[in-house]
C-alpha cells in the first residue's frame, strides 16, 4: 500500500485537477457517475451466474451451489478486506449487522426454493423485480431517504423490462406460495441492499461491509452447504464453478456494488442490479445458442432505456435530494486497485 499522502496521480485530460496537474482519486470515486457505473459493473458479474451454473459439472443442487457460492465468497472478501480496507475506528451496529447477513442468506434460499416451486420464469421475475422497489421503501421507511419521481419511473420501466425479457423466454406457470418466497427473495436483497448503506454512512470501507455482512450469511449457511453437498462439489467441476461463483459474481462485484451504494440511493442502486437479467440473456444467446423471441428482445430494450434514464441523468445526487455520506479519505493500492 503506497503512503496516505500517495493520493493523487497524473492524468492527461478531462478529469479535476490541481494546480501541478494532478487529480484526486476521492474525486473519481465521489462521483455520482463512477458509483452508477460500479453498479452496472457488479450487475455484469452477477448475470454470469446462471451461464456458470449451466456450464457446470452434471447433478449439482441449486441450494448447495448458492450456499457454496456465499460461504467461499465471504472467505475471499474476508481477504480482501484485509489487504485493502484501512479500519474506520467507527462502531459497527451489530444489530444492523445481523440483518444484512440474514438478508444475504434469506435472499439465497428464498430465491432457489422459489425458482423449484414456481419456475425459472416466474420466480426471477418477481425476484428480481420486486427489489429495487422493496429498496426504495425500506430506505424510506428506516432513513428518511427520498424517493424521486425519475427513481419510480425508471425502475418501472426496467421492470417492465425485465418481465418481458423474462416471461418471454419460457412459458410460466405462477404458483402462490412460489411467488410469496420469490416476494421474501426480493425482501432479502432489499434489506441487505439497506442495511450494508447504512453500515457504509457509518463510516465503514465497503471492502469491509462487504466481508462482516457476508460473513454472517455465510456462517447462517454453513449448515445448508453441509446438508446439501454432493459428489459433484468434489470434482474439478464443481471446485471450479464454486472458485468461480465466489471470486467473480460475489467477492469482486459485491466490491463494486458497495463501491457504488456508498454514494448511491440503496433504491438507485437496485434499480441498477437490473442490468443483471439483460447480461444473463446475452450470454445464453452468444454462449449456450439460446435464441431469445422478439418479446424478450422487447424487454431487452426497455430495461436498458428503464437503466440509462437512470444511470445516464447529468444531475448529481446532491441535486436529486439523495442522501450522499461524506468523502472517506482513500488511498492508491499497489497493483492497480484503489480504495
Amino acid at each position: 500500500m503506497l503512503p496516505s499522502t500517495a493520493r493523487a496521480f497524473h492524468c492527461t485530460s478531462g478529469h479535476p485537477q490541481d494546480s501541478q496537474g494532478t487529480v484526486d482519486i476521492h474525486i473519481l470515486w465521489n462521483n455520482p457517475a463512477v458509483s452508477r457505473l460500479c453498479v452496472l459493473l457488479a450487475a455484469v458479474c452477477f448475470g454470469t451466474t446462471g451461464t456458470a451454473q449451466a456450464l457446470g459439472p452434471d447433478g449439482t443442487d441449486p441450494l448447495g451451489v448458492g450456499a457454496g457460492r456465499i460461504v467461499l465468497g465471504a472467505a475471499c472478501l474476508a481477504v480482501v478486506a484485509m489487504l485493502a480496507a484501512r479500519p474506520s475506528g467507527a462502531p459497527w451496529d451489530r444489530r444492523r449487522l445481523a440483518i444484512g447477513g440474514i438478508g444475504v442468506a434469506a435472499y439465497q434460499l428464498a430465491f432457489f426454493a422459489a425458482v423449484k416451486d414456481t419456475g425459472v420464469a416466474v420466480g426471477t421475475v418477481v425476484a428480481i423485480g420486486s427489489g429495487p422497489a422493496f429498496a426504495g421503501l425500506l430506505a424510506r421507511l428506516t432513513d428518511q431517504t427520498p424517493l424521486t419521481r425519475r427513481w419510480a419511473a425508471s425502475t418501472a420501466l426496467a421492470c417492465a423490462g425485465v418481465a418481458l425479457l423474462v416471461l418471454g423466454g419460457d412459458s410460466a406457470a405462477v404458483s402462490v406460495p412460489g411467488v410469496a418466497l420469490a416476494l421474501a427473495a426480493g425482501a432479502g436483497y432489499a434489506t441487505y441492499t439497506v442495511t450494508a448503506k447504512g453500515l457504509l454512512d457509518d463510516g465503514h470501507a465497503p471492502e469491509a461491509v462487504m466481508a462482516a455482512t457476508f460473513g454472517v450469511g455465510g456462517v447462517l449457511l454453513v449448515p445448508v452447504l453441509a446438508a446439501t453437498a454432493g459428489d459433484w462439489l468434489l470434482t474439478p467441476g464443481g471446485l471450479g464453478l464454486i472458485a468461480y461463483l465466489a471470486v467473480i459474481p460475489t467477492a469482486l462485484a459485491y466490491v463494486l456494488f458497495a463501491r457504488g451504494l456508498r454514494h448511491l440511493a440503496a433504491g438507485e442502486a437496485a434499480t441498477l442490479t437490473l442490468a443483471e437479467p439483460l447480461t444473463a440473456t446475452a450470454l445464453g444467446a452468444l454462449v449456450l445458442a439460446e435464441r431469445p423471441s422478439a418479446l424478450a428482445l422487447a424487454g431487452a430494450g426497455l430495461v436498458l432505456a428503464g437503466l440509462a434514464a437512470l444511470a445516464l441523468s447529468p444531475r448529481t445526487a446532491q441535486q436529486r435530494g439523495d442522501a450522499v455520506p461524506p468523502a472517506a479519505p482513500v488511498e492508491v493500492l499497489a497493483g492497480g486497485s484503489a480504495r
